[in-house]
């Protein structure tokens, strides 16, 4: 049975739907009136073979922010409902995305504990009023959101817009590895049986939202 998610994220500075299927093949409709994030979404979508669709209207005459990383929240998301308690699958992936002079690497555990480590040069010019940043703030949002340890590092690059396609491409493959199913697992791929929190050690719901809001923010 595919493995799907619907997420419908609404807050007083962005509304965010999507649409993913891990069993896919590649196709989306992305439209987030930022059209270097949709050509970098467009990407993830081609190259992890997940089916995705994204719809996201936010305060972009404010800033880019707001709309960028809401729509990480809601990807991690869609990706820990997706993916449910992670029976069978490989759990780890990795990546070496070459694109040019850049070269990146990407390593994600969908491990249920989020942690993002995340290197890359300072002082990178923005693509197109799309500042690079906005990268950074992405990968966090969703590794916080998808439950997953991720490693992104820029090795060596100069062109910005390179760095950036290197990194989300490398997210897409590693992605697609770690999501696969492995028919070598029988059930959960933990020693300790278990890949999410348990829910009688979920924060309340209220509580919850203002602590994922708190370490997305800082």
């Amino acid at each position: 049975m595919p493995r799907t998610a619907q997420i419908h994220r609404k807050t007083g500075e962005t509304e965010i739907r999507i649409g993913l299927t891990i069993e896919g093949r590649g196709t989306s409709t992305i439209a987030t009136k930022i059209p270097f994030f949709d050509h970098m979404l467009t990407l993830f979508a081609r190259h992890s073979l997940m089916d995705l669709d994204v719809k996201a209207d936010g305060d972009i005459e404010v800033d880019l922010h707001h709309t960028v990383e809401d729509t990480g929240i809601a990807l991690g998301q869609a990706f820990a409902k997706a993916l449910g308690d992670k029976s069978g699958i490989r759990r780890y992936g990795f990546a070496y995305l070459p694109m040019d002079e850049t070269l990146a690497r990407v390593v994600v555990d969908f491990s249920g504990r989020p942690f993002l480590e995340y290197r890359a040069p300072q002082g990178v010019a923005s693509i197109g009023g799309f500042a690079f940043q906005l990268v950074e703030e992405f990968l966090r949002a969703f590794s916080v959101h998808a439950g997953c340890n991720l490693h992104a590092e820029i090795l060596y690059g100069r062109d910005a817009h390179h760095m950036a396609e290197a990194i989300f491409k490398g997210l897409a493959k590693a992605a697609d590895a770690a999501c696969q199913i492995d028919p070598r697992v029988t059930g959960i791929p933990s020693t300790k049986g278990m890949l999410t929190e348990h829910e009688k050690d979920k924060p309340k719901p209220a509580t919850l939202e203002v602590e994922q809001e708190r370490v997305i923010r800082l």
